[in-house]
């Protein structure tokens, strides 16, 4: 099988084109529409009601998929830290019980499911450990994907190889190194990379936006940005450089108690930033140099030719 320093370091004259990866109805790739993923994760804080709201804020601000999390908490939460106490919305309790108390089961991904259907989007997850990837094969989700925390994890990894099923994979705090592995044991046939800085909130000289060309250099695979600044610039910035899809935490306000609701986007700048990726996308054209219709009437009316 060819490596990945072997495929990544062919003449350009001999590299393939990048294939389209097809989640859902969508195609992600060159030439397609930009795939906006509202991040819900874990910002729904147990709540079902709060995640159909969530799910109605991307859905309204035109967002093709939305995103959650899930763990088996007894295997996610290291055991030196299950029995720390944390102060809660609820009330004080055990690091381990709050991870339960935010974690959906079947009930609620079924409800996600059928709100999600109902309004046309896809809906997927993270999962961070093999029991959480075997409950969303149940799920029968379009996609998985691959927190920047997990990209070492290569059982989880393989176990996701093994669904068959796109992965998108997020590259925080992960060196070249680290991902040329991950994309070895994933393969990159239904594979796509999101560069992403696991800084929260992420300030924008850690951006690093450049690195959508070298990852899509590198691995030849379609190449989105999961952002965690604040403000939209950064996000429709990754878009103008090629991004196949763009992912956002969002939240209903982002006063409220949780971890990731201060990085995240309230329901109109969500709006905004489908409405600006939507625009940049329309505005950057297919590089063809022509006279567009527009051009004809000031064309004639101030073109001077001399000879």
């Amino acid at each position: 099988m060819t490596s990945v320093v072997e495929r990544t370091t062919a003449p350009p004259h001999l590299r393939t084109e990048i294939t389209p990866v097809t989640i859902g109805e969508h195609r992600l790739g060159p030439g397609q529409p930009v795939y906006v993923i509202g991040e819900i994760g874990i910002n729904h804080n147990g709540d079902i009601g709060i995640a159909k709201k969530l799910i109605d804020v991307a859905a309204e601000a035109g967002c093709q998929a939305v995103k959650f999390q899930k763990r088996t908490p007894e295997i996610c939460v290291p055991p030196e830290q299950q029995k720390r106490i944390r102060q809660t919305p609820w009330g004080e309790m055990t690091y381990l019980a709050y991870k339960h108390r935010v974690e959906f089961g079947r009930d609620e991904y079924t409800e996600i499911a059928k709100h999600c259907a109902g309004l046309g989007l896809d809906w997927f997850a993270s999962p961070w450990d093999v029991p959480s990837v075997e409950f969303l094969e149940e799920m029968d989700v379009p996609a998985h994907k691959v927190a920047s925390a997990s990209i070492t994890d290569l059982e989880l990894l393989r176990a996701l190889a093994d669904t068959g099923r796109p992965v998108l994979l997020s590259t925080g705090m992960s060196t070249l190194e680290e991902i040329d592995t991950a994309v070895t044991v994933l393969g990159a046939r239904q594979l796509v990379i999101m560069h992403s800085t696991s800084t929260y909130p992420m300030p924008p000289e850690e951006g690093n936006l450049r690195t959508i060309e070298t990852l899509r250099e590198r691995y030849r695979v379609p190449v989105g940005y999961s952002g965690h600044e604040r403000g939209l610039q950064i996000s429709v910035a990754a878009a103008a450089l090629g991004a196949v899809t763009v992912e956002r935490h969002i939240t209903l306000d982002r006063t409220m108690w949780g971890s990731d609701h201060a990085a995240s986007l309230e329901p109109s700048g969500l709006s905004h930033l489908v409405r600006d990726i939507r625009v940049i996308q329309e505005a950057l054209g297919d590089g063809v140099k022509r006279v567009f219709p527009g051009e004809e009437e000031p064309r004639t009316r101030l073109r001077r030719t001399t000879v």
